[in-house]
């Protein structure tokens, strides 16, 4: 069966993510420990987050 538009419009997003978090990862060795410390905190306080997404894609909610 075919994807729909949505799904394949969907399924950028999530490449555009993947990028955003190699460029996240290609940064960190030139950050303090101190800013990573602070980069981390933000990624935890995120909403949503990625668990919840990947929750809801599971349809475990």
């Amino acid at each position: 069966m075919p994807l729909s538009g949505e799904a394949i419009r969907t399924m950028n997003y999530v490449d555009d993510i993947s990028v955003t978090l190699r460029r996240i990862l290609a940064v960190l060795p030139s950050l303090t420990e101190e800013e990573r410390q602070r980069v981390a905190e933000h990624i935890k306080h995120a909403d949503p987050s990625y668990d919840s997404v990947i929750a809801a894609v599971s349809g475990k909610k």
